[in-house]
C-alpha cells in the first residue's frame, strides 16, 4: 500500500515537472522573439520569468492537503495551472488556498482531513509523512496514512484520549502567541522538534514581515539540519538559515576537541569577562608626551589629552573599533589646535611676506606651506583674488572649514595614524583569543568559537553579524552559558523557540534549569510549554526509564507513552572478558528492524570487531535525537560513571528504541536498573 502511495505522488510530481519544462520552453522562445524584435522591455520581462521558473527546480512540490469536501490540493514553490482552467495542478505556498497547509491543526483543521509532507530529491519522491487532522476517520478505506500518522492511527481503545491530549498540547505550542522566548520542554518521543518547526511555519505565515528578517535554526548537528530542510521545504533559503553552535561564527574551522573539564570551564558566562579585559588592556595610556610628526612639523600628545580621549571613547559604550574612531577624533583635536595656532601665528602682508614668523627670508617656511596644503588651505597668491588679507590689514588665516580639514588631514596621515594605532590598536578576534589562551598554533575547539564570537562582538559589535527576527534552538539543554550569549546576540528582539529536555543534558556546561540560562538575557519574558505524551518509546521502556529519572530528577515528570509492545526490557549479566563476544552474538541473532548498540567510548574498539555492519555502534551522545527498532545498552555502570551527568547519558541511551530494549552489564547492575527483568544467558 505504501508503494502505491509513492507511485501516486511520483506520477503527480512527474506531471508537474513536465508542465514546468513546457513553461520554460515557452519563456525561452519569448525571450528569443523579443530580442529579434529589439524590444528590450519584453526581453527583460521574459528573462525574469525564465529565472523565476528556473529557481523552483528543487523542491517544486512539498505538500498535499486532503480536504473534507473531497478536493486534493498540492502545495509548492509556485502556482501551476491546467490549460482551460479547473483546479490548479500546484498552489503557490503564499496563496490563500495554501494557508491551511501551515495553519491547520487538530483543534482547528480548516477543513483538512490529512496533511502530507512530500520530500523530494532532484525530481524523485524520497519520503512521505502524513499528519492526520481527523482522527475519527483514521481507519477510512480511502485515507491511507504514512509516517507518524500511521503510528498514531494504530492506537485504539482507551489510548485515544491520550492521543487527543498529544495533539492538543502540540497544537497549543504551534499556535502559541508569546512574543518572547517559548521553551518547549518535552521528554523522548514527544515530537518537540517537529512541533517547534511547525511553529516556525505558522509564524512565517502569520507574520509575513518575519520573512524579511529571517529565522535562524540552531541545531545539534548537520544531520539535524538536513532534517530541518525536509520538514520546512519551500520556505525559501532566504527565510530560514540553519547552523550548529560551532558554525555560528563564519570562517572559523573547528579542528580539536577540548577535554570535558576544559569545555565546562570555557562554557561559563564569567569567562566572557576575560576577552573584555583583554580588549580593554590593549588600549595604552602614555605617562609622558608622545611625539607626532606631520609634514616635518613636530606636534605633541600630552598624557592628559590621551586619558581624556580614552574616557570619552569608553563612555560611548561602542565596540572597540567604533570607539577607536571616537578616540582618534578626540585625541587629534589638541595637536590640530596646536598646528592651527602655529600657522595663525604667521601674519602675512599684502605681498605674502611673513611679519611674525616663517622662514628666515621673511616668508612661510616649506613645512608651513606643506601643512597648509595637506589641510586643503589655499593661500592668496597675490593677484588680488584671495581673501586671506583684507584692506584693513591681516585677518585670521584659517576658518572653521579649514580647521576641520586640518584635523582630517592629521587623521589621514600615515605617520599620525601609526602613532594613534599604537595607543588604540586595531584588533582581531583571533589575536585576542590566541593571546588569552596562549595557544596560537593549536587550532580552535567548539568552545573557542564562542570565545572568538565574544571577542568579535567586543571588537566589531553585535551589529556586524547577521541578525534574525526569530531563533529556534533545538537540544537547547546542551548550550553553555557562553553559547547562549552567542545565540542571543543574533536575535535583538529576543523572539525564540527553545526546545529541549533537562533530563537529557549531556554537556557539563549545559542547562540545569531554564530560568538560570534565560533570565540573564530576557528576564521574565519567557514561558514554559510542556509536552507530556510520548508516541515513540513503548510504555514498558518508559517505565524503566522513569525509575532512572526519579532517582536523579524527582522534580521532572516523565512523558506518558501512547504505545505498548508487550515486550518488557531485559538485562543480562556477563564478564569483562566475555562482553565483546556476548554482545556480538546477541546482535547477530537480531532479525528485526534497525539495531543500535550504545556503549561508552572506551568499549567501542573491542565491540566493533564482532558487530555486523548493519548494527550502529554509538555513544549516548551520538545517539541523541536518533531512534531504532531495538537498542542494546552495554555497560550501564560505566555510562553512569562517565561524568557528573552520566545518568542523563543512560536515560538517553535507554529511550532511543521504538520496540525492544536490552541491557548487558559486566558485574552487578547499577541500582537504578536492578528492577529490570533479568534473563538467563
Amino acid at each position: 500500500m505504501t508503494t502505491s502511495e509513492f507511485d501516486l505522488e511520483q506520477q503527480h510530481l512527474t506531471a508537474l515537472y513536465a508542465h514546468l519544462d513546457a513553461l520554460r520552453r515557452e519563456a525561452a522562445e519569448r525571450v528569443a522573439a523579443a530580442r529579434r524584435a529589439g524590444d528590450d522591455g519584453a526581453t527583460a520581462i521574459w528573462r525574469a520569468e525564465a529565472a523565476r521558473l528556473d529557481a523552483v527546480e528543487h523542491g517544486l512540490c512539498f505538500g498535499r492537503l486532503d480536504l473534507h469536501d473531497g478536493r486534493r490540493v498540492y502545495v509548492g514553490r509556485l502556482g501551476l495551472f491546467r490549460e482551460g482552467g479547473g483546479e490548479p495542478l500546484l498552489v503557490d505556498w503564499r496563496a490563500p488556498a495554501a494557508r491551511p497547509f501551515y495553519a491547520a491543526t487538530a483543534v482547528e483543521p480548516h477543513g483538512v482531513r490529512r496533511r502530507r509532507r512530500i520530500t523530494t530529491r532532484d525530481r524523485v519522491v524520497v519520503a512521505l509523512d502524513d499528519e492526520l487532522l481527523d482522527p475519527d476517520h483514521a481507519g477510512a478505506d480511502d485515507l491511507v496514512v504514512i509516517g507518524e500518522a500511521a503510528l498514531l492511527a494504530a492506537v485504539t481503545g482507551g489510548l485515544r484520549e491520550v492521543v487527543a491530549t498529544l495533539r492538543a498540547e502540540q497544537d497549543r505550542v504551534v499556535r502559541h502567541a508569546h512574543r518572547g522566548v517559548l521553551v518547549v520542554q518535552g521528554g523522548p518521543g514527544t515530537g518537540k522538534t517537529a512541533v517547534a518547526l511547525h511553529r516556525v511555519a505558522h509564524l512565517l505565515h502569520a507574520h509575513p514581515r518575519l520573512r524579511d528578517r529571517g529565522v535562524l535554526v540552531v541545531g545539534p548537528s548537520r544531520v539535524f539540519l538536513d532534517h530541518v530542510g525536509q520538514v520546512l521545504p519551500g520556505l525559501g533559503e532566504h527565510a530560514v538559515v540553519t547552523t550548529t553552535v560551532a558554525d555560528l561564527l563564519t570562517g572559523v574551522r573547528v579542528s580539536r576537541v577540548d577535554p570535558p573539564a576544559t569545555a565546562e570551564r570555557k562554557g561559563r558566562a564569567d569567562l566572557a569577562d576575560r576577552p573584555a579585559a583583554e580588549v580593554r588592556s590593549r588600549v595604552r595610556e602614555p605617562d609622558r608626551p608622545v611625539e607626532v610628526e606631520f609634514e616635518r612639523l613636530v606636534l605633541w600628545l600630552d598624557p592628559g589629552t590621551c586619558r581624556r580621549a580614552v574616557r570619552a571613547a569608553r563612555r560611548t559604550g561602542l565596540p572597540h573599533d567604533q570607539a577607536g574612531l571616537v578616540f582618534q577624533r578626540e585625541v587629534v583635536d589638541a595637536p590640530a589646535r596646536d598646528l592651527a595656532d602655529l600657522l595663525e601665528a604667521v601674519v602675512l602682508t599684502d605681498t605674502g611676506e611673513a611679519i611674525d614668523g616663517g622662514s628666515p627670508d621673511g616668508r612661510l617656511g616649506e613645512a608651513d606651506l606643506r601643512a597648509l596644503a595637506a589641510a586643503g588651505v589655499v593661500l592668496d597668491d597675490g593677484d588680488g583674488g584671495g581673501d586671506d588679507v583684507g584692506d584693513d590689514g591681516p585677518r585670521t588665516l584659517l576658518d572653521e572649514t579649514d580647521r576641520a580639514a586640518l584635523r582630517n588631514a592629521l587623521l589621514a596621515d600615515a605617520g599620525v595614524r601609526s602613532v594613534l594605532d599604537g595607543l588604540w590598536p586595531p584588533l582581531t578576534p583571533e589575536g585576542v583569543v590566541a593571546d588569552l589562551l596562549g595557544a596560537r598554533a593549536a587550532g580552535w575547539s567548539a568552545e573557542d568559537v564562542l570565545l572568538l564570537d565574544e571577542a568579535d562582538a567586543l571588537i566589531r559589535g553585535a551589529g556586524a553579524r547577521a541578525v534574525f527576527g526569530h531563533v529556534v534552538v533545538d537540544e537547547a539543554q546542551e548550550l553553555s552559558e557562553m553559547a547562549w550569549r552567542a545565540v542571543v546576540r543574533r536575535c535583538p528582539s529576543r523572539s525564540m523557540t527553545v526546545v529541549g529536555d533537562l533530563a537529557q543534558t549531556g554537556n557539563p556546561a549545559g542547562a540545569s534549569s531554564w530560568a538560570t540560562v534565560l533570565r540573564p538575557h530576557v528576564g521574565d519574558r519567557w514561558e514554559l510549554a510542556e509536552l507530556t505524551v510520548n508516541y515513540r518509546t513503548p510504555a514498558e521502556v518508559m517505565a524503566v526509564a522513569a525509575d532512572l529519572l526519579a532517582a536523579h530528577h524527582p522534580e521532572l515528570r516523565p512523558p506518558r507513552s501512547v504505545r505498548s509492545t508487550g515486550e518488557p526490557p531485559w538485562r543480562v549479566r556477563t564478564t569483562d572478558a566475555e562482553l565483546p563476544a556476548f554482545v556480538a552474538r546477541i546482535a547477530g541473532a537480531h532479525d528485526g528492524g534497525p539495531l543500535a548498540v550504545i556503549a561508552p567510548a572506551a568499549r567501542h574498539d573491542a565491540l566493533a570487531a564482532g558487530l555486523p555492519d548493519r548494527v550502529a555502534l554509538l555513544t549516548p551522545g551520538r545517539a541523541k535525537g536518533l531512534e531504532f527498532d531495538a537498542v542494546l545498552v552495554v555497560d550501564p555502570a560505566a555510562i553512569l560513571a562517565g561524568g557528573p551527568l552520566g545518568h542523563h547519558d543512560l536515560y538517553v541511551a535507554m529511550t532511543r528504541t521504538t520496540r525492544l530494549l536490552g541491557v548487558v552489564h559486566p558485574g552487578p547492575p547499577p541500582a537504578e536498573l536492578a528492577a529490570v527483568r533479568e534473563v538467563e544467558r
